[in-house]
């Protein structure tokens, strides 16, 4: 038996046939390289900041990540947020970059630079808050220098970017019970150096 009357007695076709005549929906293209650009250079300019890339090189990591975005873009299948999907390569090319880094033993005396940039997007309409900000942002790079990789990529996704678990899990290829375990000790971390910082400042 085909189908069954309706209550017209005409004869519903059985859900089988339905759906072989309703065309399924296309997955949702990737967007375009240029929209991907436009709407995300800053976000993954300030990732790149905050993930501690000196001021002489965030211009070549910023072009590092998004010529992996521009060749991995096609692989985006939308299981994340397109953020998420950004943010695990700009870890990815930080991460790669620091290694380097660290085996030229480079000269990071540029830490008064990095400050004076890294405030450099504050309102101009305060100026008298500008030295306040300046010396906010300051200490928390500072203490940002202090962590581990991993802390200080846990610290700036979950209290920086104020990114959910779930995302920071797909972002850093993790299961959520490790990342709030990670994101615990990553604050705690950061509270100590807080202390010592504000311990010091005192003196």
């Amino acid at each position: 038996m085909e189908g069954m009357a309706s209550p017209a007695g005409q004869i519903r076709p059985d859900a089988a046939s339905v759906s072989e005549r309703v065309p399924r929906a296309r997955p949702e293209a990737a967007p375009s390289f240029e929209a991907i650009y436009d709407a995300h250079v800053d976000f993954v300019w300030r990732s790149v900041c905050r993930l501690g890339v000196r001021p002489a090189n965030r211009e070549d990591v910023v072009q590092e990540v998004f010529l992996v975005v521009h060749r991995r873009r096609s692989d985006f299948e939308g299981r994340s947020s397109l953020q998420t999907w950004l943010y695990g390569i700009t870890l990815g090319v930080c991460r790669n970059h620091r290694r380097r880094q660290r085996r030229k033993h480079l000269d990071h005396g540029d830490e008064a630079a990095a400050q004076l940039e890294t405030v450099a997007t504050a309102s101009a309409a305060h100026p008298d808050r500008m030295a306040e900000r300046a010396e906010a942002m300051q200490r928390v790079q500072a203490i940002l220098d202090e962590l581990d990789d991993d802390k200080r990529e846990m610290f700036v996704m979950a209290e920086l970017e104020q990114m959910r678990g779930t995302e920071i899990a797909a972002a850093r290829g993790l299961n959520l019970n490790t990342v709030y375990a990670r994101i615990k000790s990553a604050k705690k971390a950061f509270q100590r150096a807080f202390d010592r910082h504000t311990r010091s400042s005192d003196r």
